[in-house]
């Protein structure tokens, strides 16, 4: 659920702009982006990390790619689903 929830962040960031043609194409950002966020990662390090994902991973100039208002967005949407959320175990 997490995971399906940060997709949708990333789509609607869609800095490739490819999620409507490939709803999977930043995935390989999520478990790295969750454990980030697990871990109590700062809003400037989640924005470095996409910086380099978009600039190595995916051979973009990142710098009108709005990363720190993205990392905010994260950031925001952790302290609200994140922390308190337990998932590892199934909720009925």
């Amino acid at each position: 659920m997490l995971f399906d929830n940060m997709r949708y962040l990333l789509n609607e960031w869609d800095p490739i702009g490819v999620a409507d043609l490939s709803q999977d194409e930043y995935d390989c950002m999520l478990a790295p982006l969750f454990h980030r966020l697990h871990r109590g990662t700062t809003r400037a390090e989640i924005g470095e990390f996409l910086w380099y994902e978009l600039e190595d991973h995916f051979g973009l100039d990142p710098r009108d790619r709005q990363t720190d208002a993205m990392a905010d967005r994260l950031i925001t949407w952790w302290s609200m689903v994140g922390p308190t959320s337990d998932t590892s175990t199934p909720t009925t």
